[in-house]
């Protein structure tokens, strides 16, 4: 799974699948891990217009897990943020 969603097609959402995989999925439960699943069989082209805003995200689409990725993304754009301002 890890190895998925690193190497989706389009860079951004391998850097924000990837990345949550990486550092998340040891922690998740099996549900979890069924959500991410579910989540990973969407389009690249969907999945950055949600997580962008530019399109609102279906109900379907909108679980717990799908809250999980945008926070772990906002927090690794923030920490890059304020490592950019200290360094």
């Amino acid at each position: 799974m890890i190895y998925r969603a690193n190497h989706r097609g389009i860079k951004e959402m391998d850097i924000m699948l990837g990345g949550f995989a990486e550092a998340c999925i040891g922690d998740m439960s099996e549900a979890e891990l069924d959500a991410f699943e579910a989540l990973m069989a969407e389009t690249d082209r969907d999945l950055l217009t949600w997580f962008t805003g530019e399109v609102a995200v279906p109900e379907a689409v909108h679980t717990p897990v799908f809250d999980q990725v945008a926070e772990f993304q906002a927090m690794r754009l923030k920490q890059a943020a304020e490592s950019g301002k200290n360094g």
